[in-house]
């Protein structure tokens, strides 16, 4: 107990030496000892790579995680060293709702049949958005992290215990110069002189070899900077796989969905013009005779049940022959299949010649 109360004193003592002259030095009461240039440098550059690598790496993880809440959530999990919770990306999401939305909508028609495509298209873009998360985020954004929890926390801790040596032997030399000028005036203080002397000895002696050691860490910035260099190809090597897998799934669904052609004027009640329209006149289908070069092959792509008896009913996949005549609405054609003749929707075909 004795020995913790002295500890305690004699530390309060020191941190009120420090404060003592580190107040003097504001007011320009007391000198300072000032570090070489190359220091000072290497202090600025060091300072500079902690204040530029925190803003990357917080915007870096803005860019992986948009949603705060979520960020939060997953810093909580790491500093409790437990597994982050896996979830889902915005992606995978829309995809899901879109099946889910294609089964209710029903598979078959036009629009549930888009939704799946689209669907499992997003799921795709949502699963590359994960392994391009996960990669930049052990490539890139661990390094970065590295650095500022571990590499800078023990430079920041050195540089204080240097800035504590530092005040310690301003303070010794301070002592040492009113020594010397009480010296002058009696004898009797040249005890006080010698004292302050070997104090300034150790001080200069533990600030050489503190500043030596905060030197060497300071020069290790270097080599953090080639480290975040290759982290940084790396981060561009992952977005760029990540960016090419995102176009050629664009570009095949665009393939896929081209293929439905005016699929986007499909009329909203999926079924013949109403009367008045154009195509709703007075046409006798069973009388219509095909022209001599103009009928053409077509493909099904979704089963269609017919409104009314001027209408052919199409089942999905089946080959018909199809063709227009003058005055017919620009959205149907004539279809025939077997013996079967009738009006057909121009969205549910793919024209094949």
């Amino acid at each position: 107990m004795d020995f913790s109360v002295k500890k305690l004193a004699s530390d309060a003592g020191v941190f009120f030496t420090r404060a003592v002259q580190f107040t003097e030095e504001k007011l320009g009461q007391a000198e300072k000892t000032e570090l070489d240039a190359h220091f000072e440098n290497l202090l600025a550059r060091a300072d500079t790579t902690k204040n530029w690598t925190e803003k990357i790496f917080r915007q870096t993880e803005v860019l992986l995680q948009p949603n705060p809440s979520a960020r939060i959530e997953e810093f909580l999990y790491e500093k409790l060293d437990r597994k982050i919770p896996s979830r889902a990306t915005n992606g995978e999401l829309l995809g899901q709702y879109m099946l889910e939305a294609a089964t209710d909508f029903g598979p078959g028609t036009p629009y549930g049949s888009t939704l799946i495509k689209v669907g499992e298209c997003q799921r795709r873009l949502g699963g590359a958005e994960r392994e391009f998360m996960q990669t930049a985020s052990v490539a890139f954004l661990g390094p970065l992290r590295n650095f500022l929890e571990g590499d800078w926390r023990t430079i920041s801790k050195e540089r204080r215990l240097l800035e504590n040596r530092r005040l310690d032997l301003d303070a010794c030399k301070t002592r040492l110069k009113k020594a010397k000028a009480a010296e002058a005036k009696a004898a009797l203080w040249s005890e006080e002189v010698d004292k302050a002397e070997q104090e300034l000895r150790v001080a200069q002696t533990e600030f050489d070899r503190q500043g030596e050691v905060t030197r060497l860490l300071l020069e290790g910035i270097g080599s953090t900077h080639v480290n975040h260099l290759r982290c940084l190809h790396e981060f561009v090597e992952a977005q760029a796989v990540y960016y090419a897998q995102c176009h050629q799934y664009m570009e095949d669904l665009q393939k896929e969905l081209g293929r439905f052609q005016n699929i986007f004027a499909v009329n909203t009640s999926f079924g013949s013009p109403s009367a008045g329209s154009p195509g709703a006149d007075a046409l006798r289908v069973e009388e219509v005779k095909p022209p001599p070069a103009g009928t053409r092959k077509a493909k099904v792509l979704y089963d269609y049940d017919a409104a009314d008896t001027s209408e052919l009913s199409l089942l999905a996949d089946e080959l018909i022959t199809v063709y227009t005549v003058p005055g017919m609405d620009p959205d149907w054609l004539v279809g025939e299949k077997g013996n079967q003749k009738g009006k057909v929707p121009v969205t549910y075909l793919e024209l094949l010649s």
